[in-house]
């Protein structure tokens, strides 16, 4: 079951139109982000089978995201680790149909619900030398699991570039 809301979750980052993506992201004051230059990916050594290709996909869209802001990924001794998380949660939507004017301020009409499936996606970026979180960002955004791979992938891609605008802080993209 993890393995499905994990690959919903970032299939679909992009999802339903209706909703924005939030992002969001802070980071260590301290750090200077421009003597950075590699980093290499931590986490688990194996990822199950059912999410390789998702795994290949995040990695592939945040690499060519670093790539374009100087970083160069390493396979050991980086001057950071990047690690992901993603997660699913469900919220929410109501939906308003007036059919007209009648008695009161909202006239006739009909109050529906639905759930909608709300993916989130979070990178941490941590000093490799301190072993010290220095940014973190997180993406959030509606799944919507009909669309085809391709066109999730590039609703993934364009997740990672508006999460990793804002790095590295204080640069003006």
């Amino acid at each position: 079951m993890k393995s499905i809301n994990v690959m919903l979750l970032c299939l679909g980052l992009a999802g339903v139109a209706a909703f924005a993506q939030k992002v969001h992201y802070d980071y260590d004051r301290s750090a200077n982000f421009y003597a950075y230059r590699t980093y290499q990916w931590v986490g688990p050594k194996e990822v199950p089978a059912g999410e390789q290709l998702l795994d290949q996909d995040i990695k592939r869209a945040v690499d060519a995201q670093l790539a374009g802001k100087g970083l160069r990924r390493v396979e050991s001794g980086g001057d950071l680790f990047i690690s992901y998380q993603g997660a699913i949660s469900q919220e929410k939507e109501y939906d308003i149909l007036r059919s007209g004017p009648g008695p009161g301020w909202w006239g006739d009409g009909q109050i529906t619900s639905s759930t909608v499936e709300v993916g989130k996606l979070v990178i941490e970026l941590f000093d490799a030398a301190t072993r010290e979180l220095v940014w973190r960002g997180s993406a959030e955004k509606a799944l919507d699991i009909k669309k085809d791979p391709d066109k999730n992938y590039r609703n993934l891609e364009k997740a990672v570039a508006k999460l990793l605008k804002n790095y590295p802080p204080g640069r003006k993209s």
